[in-house]
């Protein structure tokens, strides 16, 4: 729609610009502007694997790109001539997870990780003069210290001698090729590799309340490339940890775990941050190209963006006490607090013709919310409140801003998407400050509230709500249904009691995590092509309560058995907060999944999908730009080619797809829009949502899981097990 516009200017406006400007380079503008990602479309779909496409990445200067699948090889794509011009035979055993250029060497060094718990680096130029099938070469370096599954490798840009691998075993290890092309053989006066740069394998936290514990299954890491010594993790909790590497102790060897290093910031959107659930894990983290930010991208949740710099900023940093201070409302003597009436508020905006313009075009926005909302347009009207406050939130008075978060708190309560009801307790919370006598946003925390089963605390904005709109019929009910609410829970607390505390008495409790692995090869092909076969691994662990826990003196992981003369109470540390949210898409089938700022400037935000589309999202206001089918099964993998309008995407199929932006007529997801397309592709969202919202019982029968449980196992794998997911 028109009135959904875009932020990054016309074409003729930036080449015009060149002359005014000349120090800003318009190309890092023109790369993935707005009119050519409307344009966006498949251009070649690549040909040359056998299996599941787990990795692709773009060399330096744009001229190759590099995929790793799940038959065991390495591809090196001609970008120009769009084909196949190397395919190595890399001798792993196990699907290929990651795939990487070594900077600085002619892009003649590649360097892969794979299931098999093996890093294995290849020199290119052995393969010349050979003919297109004679591809085996042997591996120029060959790491097998890891004990788990390799997923994400690392490099430094203008370093060709170090690559750093994130594996699984909780371990990120620093690959020096000076220092060694191998690990030491057996029988060596020193077999272990002194290569462990991080040791998180007492690193997990369940919740921002309890101590690093468990073993934090690396997914995925990042090297900043605008500061290289920041170095980014996410793994098997919610929290992503940055680190600088000129502050982590020396490297060590793996013998004994040691107590996880000090880190630069946590980052988590503080909803999750509480959450004890152990199927929430992250999948993917990544730098911003200017390193001011990043994205993390969740199993069974949203992508988010966060900023790197903005620890000091009370508005981006929380700790575990906010979490609950965010849901509580605090009355005063004499009744509710009654600061700032909206009435006695005021714009305080200089008055010009480009703001009035700015003005008149959100009124114009929170008029189609309002209309989204009589029609149940729930998707439509979120999205126009969200270009009002996030495209032009500076622009707006307190009035205004107070309107537009209060429509956007109720219609999120309308769509119950996986998680709205936090970002309207968000809004609720943000409108409060405003004006703290705001009935709506009393009336909508008081809902939300109700939604997440905090009955006592919905009472109390019930009764504010009341108490500033004695008349409304609608807040009268609201009162007597929560207090219906709340009788019961007190019924429902008296049967449960005996159940409780003899669950609480117990020190420990089981933990079951579940990993789905995709079958490679041959293997895949006997059966049904829309159905995912693969392997299954269960691991259990016992659970400690948190409230007993300890961090050992002695650098240990801590248990109830520890003395408390031994250890000290865990103090959490303060947490990054999320500045925006990316909805649409579904991530739960694979742990893969990336999350990926598109061009140079990083405008725009991708992210692959369960359903075998890939999102694009415009970064400021997290509006949904484009949808397009990339795979037949999932997409797994977006990445931006570093000069051009061009992105490779692979997934389950075994092709990777390049996108350039070829489509004859611009197309958009418009918030607003109505028409067949648009139904469509709200359908295809809220399929997503559901999905999302389905528990791990879902992928495998309750029955299943019952039987381990029941059962006692140490901690460890039991697999293979085979498995369908549909």
């Amino acid at each position: 729609m028109e009135d959904f516009a875009f932020h990054d200017g016309n074409v003729c406006g930036l080449l015009e610009s060149r002359h005014i400007n000349f120090r800003q380079n318009p190309n890092y503008s023109l790369q993935m502007h707005s009119s050519l990602i409307q344009r966006l479309s498949q251009e070649k779909e690549l040909e040359g694997h056998q299996g599941c496409v787990n990795a692709v990445a773009w060399n330096s200067s744009g001229s190759l790109l590099i995929s790793g699948s799940d038959d065991t090889r390495i591809n090196i794509w001609n970008y120009s001539g769009q084909k196949l011009l190397h395919s190595v035979e890399t001798g792993h055993s196990a699907n290929i997870f990651c795939t990487k250029f070594v900077p600085e060497t002619s892009d003649e060094l590649v360097v892969s990780g794979a299931g098999d718990a093996e890093v294995r680096l290849f020199n290119l130029s052995r393969l010349r003069g050979r003919g297109h099938d004679d591809n085996a070469i042997a591996s120029s370096a060959l790491y097998q210290c890891h004990t788990r599954r390799v997923k994400k490798l690392a490099v430094e840009i203008g370093n060709p001698n170090v690559v750093w691998s994130a594996s699984e075993d909780g371990t990120l290890r620093q690959h020096d090729f000076r220092e060694g092309m191998s690990c030491p053989p057996d029988g060596a006066s020193h077999q272990e590799c002194h290569n462990v740069l991080l040791d998180l394998r007492c690193g997990a936290k369940r919740s921002l309340a309890d101590p690093p514990r468990q073993t934090l299954a690396l997914k995925s890491c990042d090297i900043s490339t605008t500061r290289p010594h920041l170095l980014l993790v996410g793994g098997s909790d919610a929290f992503a940890r940055l680190y600088d590497r000129r502050m982590l102790p020396p490297l060590s060897s793996s013998q004994k775990r040691m107590t996880p290093p000090p880190c630069v910031n946590y980052f988590c959107p503080m909803h999750l941050s509480d959450r004890v659930r152990s199927g929430l894990h992250l999948t993917h983290v990544t730098f911003s190209p200017n390193g001011e930010e990043i994205l993390l991208s969740y199993s069974g949740e949203h992508v988010y963006l966060m900023n790197v710099n903005h620890a000091g900023q009370s508005t981006m940093q929380y700790t575990s006490g906010d979490v609950s201070k965010l849901m509580s409302f605090t009355p005063i003597l004499n009744g509710l607090e009654l600061q700032y009436p909206i009435s006695n508020l005021s714009n305080s905006l200089p008055v010009s013709c480009g703001l009035n313009a700015k003005l008149d075009k959100c009124r114009k926005l929170l008029q189609i919310a309002e209309k989204c909302t009589e029609v149940g347009n729930y998707f439509g009207g979120i999205e126009a409140c969200n270009e009002i406050l996030d495209g032009y939130g500076r622009n707006i008075g307190v009035i205004f801003k107070h309107d537009s978060l209060c429509t956007r708190a109720g219609l999120l309560l309308k769509r119950k998407w996986k998680n709205d009801v936090h970002m309207a307790i968000r809004d609720c919370y943000s409108a409060r400050k405003i004006d703290q006598s705001s009935f709506r946003a009393h009336y909508y925390m008081s809902e939300a509230l109700s939604q997440l089963g905090r009955h006592k605390e919905a009472l109390d904005f019930a009764f504010a709500a009341q108490y500033l709109a004695p008349s409304n019929p609608e807040v009268a009910e609201k009162v007597e249904s929560v207090k219906r609410d709340l009788a019961a829970d007190a019924n429902s607390d008296v049967s449960q009691d005996g159940l409780r505390s003899e669950r609480e008495d117990s020190d420990y409790d089981e933990e079951v995590e579940l990993d789905f692995e995709t079958l490679s090869g041959d293997e895949a092909h006997d059966v049904d092509s829309n159905v995912l076969q693969g392997s299954l691994n269960l691991r259990i662990h016992r659970r400690i309560d948190p409230a007993r826990e300890r961090v050992g003196a002695n650098g240990t992981c801590g248990s109830p058995s520890s003395s408390q003369n031994d250890g000290i109470l865990y103090q959490p540390e303060p947490v990054i907060d999320m500045k925006q949210r990316y909805v649409g898409h579904c991530n739960i089938g694979t742990d893969i999944k990336q999350a990926s700022f598109l061009g140079q400037r990083g405008e725009y935000v991708a992210s692959g999908s369960d359903d075998g589309r890939w999102f694009i999202w415009e970064k400021g206001t997290g509006r949904l730009i484009k949808i397009l089918v990339g795979d037949g099964a999932v997409v797994n993998c977006v990445q931006s080619h570093p000069f051009d309008c061009a992105i490779a995407t692979s997934g389950i199929d075994n092709t990777i797809k390049l996108w350039t932006p070829t489509a004859p007529i611009p197309s958009v997801v418009a918030g607003g829009a109505v028409g067949p397309q648009a139904a469509d592709v709200l359908a295809a969202i809220e399929n997503n949502q559901r999905r999302l919202c389905r528990n791990r019982e879902a992928i495998l029968p309750f029955e299943i899981l019952e039987r381990f449980r029941m059962h006692d196992f140490s901690e460890g794998s039991l697999h293979p097990f085979e498995c369908a997911q549909s």
